[in-house]
Parts: structure tokens; C-alpha cells; sequence
């Protein structure tokens, strides 16, 4: 093919369409329908271009290069189609430029600027269309729509739902949900990003800032362990918004709607001062020179075996590094990254990854999924499944509660007798497994924290060494397991374990580092409690001494997601009130006890971590896992299989962590969907019901959100 505009012969693919090829050849085509990820509609007709020999101007999006084609993108011809179709699209659109929310990103101001006429003939009434509801995140003015219909291909190639489509016909075309509801779906957020006009806006963003008013940071998200890539975009020491960044091996360019909103909860109910609480069941602020030498004094004055820690899930490597060899010089060893009783062993990388990669979905053509439901723990990754089955043909079964996940799948069971029939291979589906060419298997950490949680790896590993799952010849290794906190990888590729016990311990100091989300039964009552982390939540409301730290958006730190990727966030606003990164306090706590560790500044400290794994330097780069037969060795425990359901243990996608539970807008969307606002035990829902009532009164300050959510 030939484009006019160099006169230069361009060699491209045979399947390459017209715009592709331009594209690949530098030269710039509007459009505003067309978008690389999603299939062609061909609806705006504004990648018109002039071939040689045809009477009309084309679709540069969907008309297939052809040998010998001639294609002229500048001539008069193009030029006065382009303008016609800007013209009708601005016929009936509004001038609502100077309020929109997508003035400064706005494609449709952008390309008019280039390709539109300086005057308009339109002079009739502009045609008015109802705004839709689609749900808390997103705020709609149809008027401003274009009929691209990127909203409606995303929501039903990505998201697997088919709540948007076009109703009506000619000027009465309107996108909608058909009959009035809301999109129900985790990623309903992208459709903003996509929307190449300003007729669907972030609603929680809605006439807040300019573009230009903001700065951006390059980071990543922790609210599933995936670890999406993220822009960060705040106005001074307030972070205003965050949106996805492209990264082909995660997330692609897609993030969840907690990803995406989540954040907010960073700004409320967080721990600003250090805090010591009374007998009476008050707080006392204290400077850091005082909370540090009343940590220092409990710590020093036990024995390192009545130590006991505690790691959260936002905790970054960085500060579990420095906590460990902090409590390693009070020959202190027992660590507990577990939480809720999942066991998993440290020897080995590749027994507790996602060895396959997450890119591993699209090469897989069997999948088994235990005790998982990927559509709410990583929606990203659900995304993938739901695309490689409907263009890949992957098969996909499931061992667990049924769930919609927005694809068809074979439902093999609810108990765990199902896994025990496959892993003796006298279940129907093994034939499937054994027939397989790159059959994989991913378990969800949820399931190890069951009573039977030793077993069910043992099963899976069982499944995994008589079948194709791992095969050596191929080198592919299909065995995973999807992570549920952030900072677990990290913790176990520094050689934390999850098989201490703190209760059996009996300690009588306990530090919780980020620790939001545990068993209070776990924690011996006469135990001084320690808690360095950022909300007012669960952690804080049962520690004695309560320390600022800073959250993910508040600090330049190393983290790794389930499939092994070495990952960093980066600081964007400073953390609020005293607030300071965990391995810098730690760092103070440790000379305050005579135990200074060798580390000034978070350079040495990274040189630390390279010691204990010298992967943990290579940013963006997923080191290999070796050993992947020996990785899936059974484990000497005694436990067994108890044969009751896998159910499902997130009721609320909406509201998971201490983070989104503090979030307004993670909130509004429980409510909107009709989800439970929150999940706690009773006995703290009973205290912290009693102790709100209590500072209602006296007008104080309450410390945890979650008693107050039953007062809005």
C-alpha cells in the first residue's frame, strides 16, 4: 500500500486495517468510536479517508488494506468529509464546554479545534436527552453523547454484563440500560475513561479541579494483590482522583472501580497523633519522643519470646524488613503474616505465586478455579478469564459456591469432596485435566484459611503433580495461588512464614504493624498491644499504644504482587498529622531499645532487602520460579479435609479493608447496591456500638468508622 501523504510504499500486515496501518506508519487519524481494545463499530465516521479509485470517502477503522492500495488522508476530499460529520456531531451537542468536567481531555474539543469550521448553519433547537443513573461512580449528561457506543462494546467485552445499549433510531438514538437500573459491575469506572466526550464523568470527581491544576504520580494499586499500574493526580496535599496507567502484563489499561475510588478513605479516620489509650477506655495524645520510649519500655522489658508480630496487608517490604531485624536483635522470631489461620510455607517461590502469570489465562486452554471468585477479588484478572473464553475457548471449572462470573464455566461442586475425588482421580473432570495442552489451576488464599486450609493445598498440589498442570517438558507451570493482600508475596519472599502460631506463643507484648483485619481471640487479653498502621480501625480500637504510620500514597515503597512482579509506589501527598513510613519509626523505636539497626535512609535499607532477595531491586521484572515440582511436596500436617462447602467469604466487594471502609464513596456504592455496610464480629459490633454512644454524648471524637456507619 502506498500513503499519499510521503508518497512512500508502507509495508504492513494483511489483517491491519487502514487506520492501523496509517497509525503504524505516524500518521495521525481522528476518530472517536474506534479504540484499539474494543471491537470496530465504525460509528462516528470521523476516520474518513480518500483511497484511490473509490467514488466515496472510507471508514479508515474497519476497510482492510488491500496490495496496492493509495491512500490520500490530507486532500480536500477528506478534509471536507471530516468537517461534514464534526459538523452534525456538533449539531446537537451543547456548550457546556466552560462547566464540563472534560474540558482539558476532551477529544471532541481537541479534533474540532483541528478539523472543524470556524462557523455553524445549525440553527435549529438542539434535541434534549434525560440523563441516565448508572450508579454512585458515574454522573451522566446524555446530552453531550456522541453514540460511539464505546461504553456499550466495554461493558460487554470487559465487564460481561449487557446492562448499556442503543434504544430508538435517527435523532431519537439514545444509550441507556434499556429499563431503569444501574450498571452492576466491579469495573463500571472505565466507561468515564473511554467516554470520548464529557456524557459520562467520574461522578465522585464531578467539579472539583481542573487537569491543570493537577500534579500526577506514577504508583501502583494495593487493593487486590494484583497490583494494577495507577496515575496518581492530586492539587497540593490532596490526592483528587487516580486513574489507570498502561501495563500490558497486569492490568492492560483497566482498573477496578475500589482501585479507582477507594481512595478517599486514605483522608478520613486516620490515626494523625500517637495515641495511648487509658484504663477507662479514652486516649491520650503523645508526642512521638514520648510514644516512642513507652514502646521501647514494654519491648525491652520482656523476653524476646514474648514478643509476638503481627503484618498487615498494606505493609510494604521495606518496613517488614525493618520490623524483622529489629525484633531478630530482641531474639524475637515469632512473626504472623496469616492473620486468619492460611498457612503457607516460605522455602520455596513457586508454592506460593501465581506461577502461570496473569498474562497465563490467555494461554491456558483449562482452568480450574478452587475456592475463588475472581469477579470480586481481582475483576481485573476476571476480565482476562472472561475474554479467554469467549476468544479463546478456555474452559473453565469451578470447585466452590456458584457465582456469576459473567461467563459460562462448569460448576463441579460446592464441598471439598469434589477436589478430594479429583485429586484421587476418580472424578469425571480428570480426563479433561489429563486432555489438556496448558492446563491451569488457580486457588484462592481464602480457602487456606479454613480449618481444613493445609489440606486443600495438599489436594491442589496432589491435582497439580498427576496431571499437566506442571509439566517440565514445556516448561509451564500452572499452578497458582491468588493472593488476597498486598503485602504477603513480599513478606514471603523475605522469609516470613505462615505457620507461627501467636495465640500458642502466648505473648506478652503484640506489635501490629498495619494490622486491620484479625482474630481479637488470637491476642491474650493481659497482652500490651502495640499498633503502627494508618486507620482508626479494628487494630487500633484494641492496642494500647497507637502509632501514625503512612499509607501507600503517602510513601516511595517496594511491594510484590501475586505472580512475583517487584513493584514500587511513589509518594505523592505527604501522610496527615504526625504520620510517618513504618520503617522510619521503626527504625527511632530501635535505637530507643539499644538495637540500632544499620540502616539511615531507605537506600540502605533497600540494600538490606537485596541481601535477604536480591529480586526484590528488579523493579517491573518477574524473577523466574524454579523448582516447580518440588514446590508442590505435601505438607507433614495432620489435618484433613472436612467435605463442607467452599462458600464465599466477601460480602461486600465494596467494602473490604480498613481503607475502603472508611471511604464515603465506597459507602454510597453499599447502599446503592444494597450491600451490607460492613462486617465485624458481634462482640466488637457490641463495644463499638457502646463506645460511639458514649462520645456522642460527651461530644468527642470517636476512633473507628465502623460503629458510626449504624448512626448514618
Amino acid at each position: 500500500m502506498c500513503i499519499r501523504d510521503s508518497d512512500q510504499p508502507f509495508k504492513c500486515d494483511s489483517s491491519y486495517t487502514i487506520f492501523q496501518a496509517c497509525y503504524e506508519a505516524g500518521v495521525q487519524i481522528p476518530r472517536f468510536c474506534y479504540h484499539e481494545r474494543l471491537s470496530v463499530a465504525g460509528n462516528c465516521r470521523m476516520c474518513l479517508v480518500e483511497v484511490e479509485k473509490s467514488p466515496k470517502p472510507v471508514a479508515s477503522c474497519s476497510m482492510q488494506v488491500m496490495p496496492g492500495m493509495k491512500i490520500n488522508t490530507k486532500s480536500e476530499k477528506t478534509r471536507i468529509a471530516r468537517g461534514g460529520v464534526m459538523e452534525f456531531l456538533l449539531a446537537n451537542h451543547p456548550l457546556d464546554c466552560p462547566i464540563c468536567d472534560q474540558g482539558g481531555e476532551c477529544d471532541l474539543q481537541d479534533i474540532s479545534q483541528v478539523y472543524g469550521y470556524n462557523q455553524g448553519r445549525y440553527i435549529e433547537y438542539k434535541r434534549a436527552v434525560e440523563d441516565k443513573n448508572l450508579g454512585p461512580l458515574i454522573s451522566t449528561i446524555m446530552n453531550r453523547c456522541i453514540h460511539c457506543t464505546r461504553c456499550v462494546r466495554f461493558a460487554e467485552e470487559y465487564a460481561g454484563v449487557f446492562d448499556l445499549g442503543t434504544t430508538g433510531r435517527g435523532k431519537d438514538t439514545e444509550i441507556g440500560t434499556y429499563v431503569e437500573k444501574m450498571m452492576t459491575s466491579e469495573l463500571s469506572g472505565n466507561i468515564v475513561d473511554l467516554c470520548p466526550v464529557g456524557a459520562l464523568t467520574n461522578g465522585p470527581y464531578s467539579f472539583t479541579s481542573r487537569p491543570w491544576e493537577l500534579r500526577s504520580a506514577e504508583s501502583i494499586d494495593l487493593m487486590d494483590s494484583l497490583g494494577s499500574a495507577i496515575q496518581i493526580d492530586f492539587r497540593g496535599a490532596e490526592i483528587m482522583r487516580i486513574l489507570p496507567r498502561v501495563h500490558e502484563e497486569i492490568n492492560e489499561e483497566w482498573i477496578s472501580d475500589k482501585s479507582r475510588h477507594a481512595f478517599d478513605g486514605l483522608k478520613r479516620q486516620r490515626v494523625t497523633v500517637p495515641l495511648k489509650r487509658n484504663q477507662d477506655g479514652s486516649y491520650d495524645e503523645l508526642d512521638w519522643e514520648a510514644a516512642i520510649k513507652l514502646a521501647a519500655s514494654k519491648l525491652t522489658s520482656v523476653k524476646g519470646e514474648d514478643i509476638a508480630a503481627v503484618i498487615g496487608e498494606f505493609v510494604d517490604v521495606e518496613g517488614i524488613v525493618a520490623l524483622k531485624d529489629f525484633l531478630n536483635r530482641l531474639d524475637c522470631d515469632n512473626f504472623e503474616i496469616r492473620q486468619q489461620n492460611s498457612k503457607l510455607s516460605a522455602d520455596l517461590r513457586a508454592g506460593y505465586l501465581m506461577n502461570s502469570r496473569i498474562r497465563g489465562v490467555e494461554e491456558a486452554d483449562l482452568l480450574l478455579l478452587v475456592g475463588v471468585n475472581p469477579k470480586v477479588e481481582t475483576p481485573v484478572l476476571n476480565s482476562r478469564i472472561l475474554r479467554a473464553v469467549r476468544h479463546n475457548d478456555l474452559k473453565v471449572g469451578l470447585i466452590g459456591a456458584p457465582q456469576d462470573l459473567t461467563y459460562d464455566y462448569t460448576h463441579l461442586g460446592t464441598t471439598t469432596k469434589t477436589l478430594l475425588e479429583i485429586a484421587e482421580g476418580t472424578h469425571p473432570y480428570c480426563a479433561k485435566i489429563a486432555n489438556a495442552k496448558l492446563p491451569m489451576i488457580i486457588l484462592g488464599a481464602r480457602a487456606l484459611e479454613r480449618e481444613d486450609g493445609e489440606a486443600i493445598l495438599n489436594a491442589v498440589k496432589t491435582i497439580s503433580k498427576n496431571s499437566p498442570i506442571v509439566n517440565k517438558n514445556s516448561g509451564w507451570n500452572g499452578f497458582n495461588i491468588l493472593h488476597k493482600e498486598g503485602s504477603r508475596p513480599g513478606a514471603l519472599d523475605v522469609g516470613l512464614s505462615t505457620t507461627v502460631d501467636v495465640k500458642a506463643s502466648k505473648p506478652k507484648v503484640v506489635f501490629l504493624l498495619g494490622v486491620d483485619e484479625l482474630k481479637t481471640q488470637d491476642i491474650p487479653e493481659d497482652s500490651f498491644v502495640i499498633y503502627l498502621g494508618t486507620h482508626g480501625d479494628e487494630g487500633a480500637y484494641y492496642a494500647d499504644l497507637v502509632l501514625p504510620g503512612a499509607g501507600y500514597t503517602e510513601k516511595s515503597a517496594t511491594y510484590v504482587n501475586t505472580e512475583g512482579r517487584v513493584q514500587q509506589t511513589r509518594l505523592a501527598v505527604t501522610p496527615p498529622g504526625f504520620g510517618r513510613s513504618e520503617w522510619e519509626v521503626i527504625r527511632v523505636l530501635s535505637e530507643e531499645c539499644g538495637q540500632t539497626l544499620p540502616y539511615d535512609n531507605i537506600e540502605e535499607l533497600r540494600y538490606r532487602l537485596a541481601e535477604l532477595a536480591p529480586h526484590l531491586l528488579k523493579y517491573d521484572y518477574v524473577e523466574p520460579t524454579v523448582f516447580g515440582e518440588l514446590a508442590l511436596r505435601l505438607s507433614k500436617g495432620s489435618t484433613k479435609l472436612n467435605l463442607t462447602p467452599l462458600s464465599d467469604t466477601i460480602d461486600n466487594f465494596y467494602q473490604t479493608d480498613a481503607i475502603s471502609r472508611s471511604s464515603r464513596i465506597m459507602a454510597k456504592c453499599s447502599t446503592a447496591y444494597n450491600l451490607s455496610l460492613i462486617h465485624i464480629s458481634e462482640p466488637t459490633r457490641q463495644a463499638e456500638i457502646s463506645y460511639a454512644v458514649f462520645c456522642l454524648k460527651k461530644k468527642k471524637t470517636f476512633l473507628s468508622l465502623q460503629s458510626y456507619s449504624y448512626f448514618i
